[in-house]
């Protein structure tokens, strides 16, 4: 599909030739490289899906239909009610891999509230056979539903319509359904719209979902594929591979994949991310405009979605992560120029990221509850507001950057004895509570069971200045204390049953669970001559556990006005830069710019001056 203009987005293409042969030939090794990988689905798990999803469907008609009569509808009414599910993210795009989540929008009418979404509609969900794992986050930006059924996973968001029924031949493309909708509705039905306006954007659907498939695995392999921790999010790099096959319409994955490495490290940033030009409408609805509203102007990476109402997909992004993300970009882009001249392999684009070995030291949150489902609710809530932490800590004095990772991980530790428990909401997990089973502390009076969710900031320092005498402390206390406010101001914040702790430790002390089999190096490797105090030894950032552990250990003293902060000295951070971080910056800067071919300018499509 090509507009009036003859071409597809704001700016005409780059170059419209075919690929070259080589270009062609690193497209079936791509290729064959993708399946190596395993990110192509079975025939049977896409039969799965799909029934997933027709149970699915049956459920929210179900839902419709019972708050329709509770709400005074007749039977017919109720019935005619409808509902109705459609699918968005990789699976509708085409690019989801074996195990990856279904975004599914569950669409209901008018009469039917939010509230009945988490209160009648997650409990239904939860007695459907097969589900496992059904947690509702009410608060997060986009309120969701998250469940298994029958092994696959979904994200469940729901959008209410002002429609006193829902047909089941509905299409979401009428700009008009918009009207009268709340904010949370218009972003739950952006997912739906951005997506099926991004195939119509594309000029070859094929070498679109083949070339965003290995931008994907890229990502996820250099964890760098997370939204929520100021990464960018699915959404936002289906858009970046789709500008760059407007660039090349005619190219192959190979050639795509190319240039979207070169195009990206050399984008004029906070020049926005278009797939055509921002449409004003008829609605009183918000339409992302830098030059009316603040929170626009202040975004890193604008990355704008093509349906209406035009939004930024990347709100999320720090200076931190912008910095970490363009420094793959680059990486990214030495390596496929090696692929194309034959001395490197696709293989070596997806080698798994470096965050555990990168840093000397790393700031550990730990959210704990006593239950399974509790700490669903509570570990997600902690992590939504990891962003916020990251952004204080860019104001701290001498750190160059917060590195979040992408994922927590999760632990249930059976102990014994109080102290233990106060231990493991700490993030002190010995061995032997490592090892012991739930059978193991069945019948045992004062034993109890602790979920855990451990979630990881890298930070890099700056290294001590030339000729600086005496010591030098690194504080933390103002953005860990104002952080752990942030997460207890969740509405449903228990006190006594949720436990939050914010600490630093040294690569060193960093626990087996990060690490593969075989993949952490020897400690001896992370050890430094020893120039003072400190071996290693963790400190509590914010040591606040549930009140309830915390009373009958009577360990931790309860202080809201100030978590003590964290201190290295001088001795601790001297020479950091020429000691751990010297190797990763040397090796990112020896890599030459990443450069066009000849005759291919991106001038005019990055914004460069």
């Amino acid at each position: 599909m090509t507009t009036e203009k003859g071409f597809l987005g704001v700016t005409p293409p780059i170059s419209t030739a075919e690929s070259t042969e080589r270009e062609k030939e690193v497209t079936a090794t791509l290729m064959e490289e993708l399946r190596r990988q395993n990110t192509f689905e079975s025939v049977e798990e896409a039969r799965l899906r799909e029934t997933v999803l027709g149970r699915v469907a049956a459920v929210v008609k179900k839902f419709v239909y019972e708050v329709s009569l509770s709400r005074g509808l007749s039977e017919a009414a109720a019935n005619a009610a409808g509902g109705k599910i459609f699918t968005f993210g990789s699976y509708r795009l085409g690019v989801h891999g074996p195990g990856s989540d279904i975004d599914t929008l569950c669409v209901v009418p008018k009469h039917v509230s939010r509230e009945d979404f988490f209160e009648k509609f997650e409990p239904m969900l939860k007695e459907l056979e097969g589900a496992s794992e059904v947690s509702g986050v009410p608060e997060a930006y986009v309120p969701i539903i998250k469940a298994k059924i029958s092994g696959i996973p979904l994200d469940l968001l729901m959008a209410r319509l002002a429609l006193s029924s829902i047909p089941d031949d509905l299409s979401l493309k009428d700009d008009n359904l918009l009207r009268n909708l709340d904010e949370r509705c218009v972003r739950s039905l952006g997912g739906s719209r951005v997506n099926d306006e991004a195939l119509r954007l594309v000029p070859n659907v094929e070498v679109y979902r083949d070339s965003l498939r290995c931008i994907k695995l890229w990502a996820q392999r250099r964890a760098i594929y997370s939204n929520v921790n100021g990464f960018l999010g699915g959404v936002a790099w289906a858009i970046l591979v789709a500008r760059i096959c407007q660039l090349y319409p005619n190219a192959t994955a190979g050639a795509i994949v190319s240039r979207f490495f070169i195009i990206m490290y050399q984008w004029s940033w906070p020049q926005p991310v278009l797939l055509k030009q921002i449409e004003e409408g008829p609605l009183q609805v918000r339409v992302w405009n830098p030059k009316l509203y603040p929170a626009d102007r202040s975004h890193r990476m604008p990355i704008i979605t093509p349906a209406y109402p035009a939004m930024c997909s990347t709100h999320n992004v720090t200076a931190s992560t912008q910095m970490i993300v363009t420094e793959e970009f680059k990486k990214g882009a030495d390596i496929v120029d090696k692929v194309i001249v034959g001395t490197a392999s696709w293989s070596e684009l997806f080698q798994k990221h470096d965050f555990f070995h990168k840093y000397r030291y790393y700031l550990q949150v730990i959210a704990s509850t006593g239950t399974a489902d509790l700490q669903i609710k509570w570990a997600g809530t902690v992590e939504s507001r990891i962003r916020q932490l990251v952004m204080k800590l860019e104001y701290v004095d001498s750190l160059i950057l917060a590195h979040p990772f992408i994922k927590g991980f999760d632990q249930v530790s059976h102990c014994i004895t109080e102290e233990e428990v106060r231990q493991v909401a700490q993030g002190q997990i010995s061995d032997l509570i490592a090892k012991r089973t739930k059978a193991d502390i069945e019948g045992l009076d004062g034993a109890s069971t602790v979920h855990s969710t451990t979630f990881y900031i890298g930070l890099l320092i700056e290294p001590k200045p030339l000729g600086a005498v005496g010591p030098r402390r690194l504080d933390i206390s103002y953005p860990t204390t104002e952080f752990t406010k942030l997460v207890k101001m969740w509405e449903k914040y228990d006190e006594d049953t949720m436990g939050i702790v914010v600490r630093n430790i040294k690569s060193s002390a960093l626990p087996d669970y990060v690490f593969d089999e075989g993949e952490r190096q020897p400690k001896q490797a992370l050890k430094r001559p020893k120039t003072g105090k400190g071996s290693g030894k963790s400190s509590n950032t914010s040591p606040d556990m549930p009140n309830k552990k915390r009373r009958r250990s009577e360990t931790t003293q309860d202080n809201e006005n100030g978590i003590p902060g964290l201190s290295f000295s001088s001795a601790m951070l001297h020479g950091e830069t020429n000691g751990l971080y010297a190797p990763i910056n040397r090796a990112v800067s020896e890599i030459k710019s990443p450069q066009l071919p000849l005759g291919e300018n991106a001038v005019v499509a990055t914004g460069a001056k």
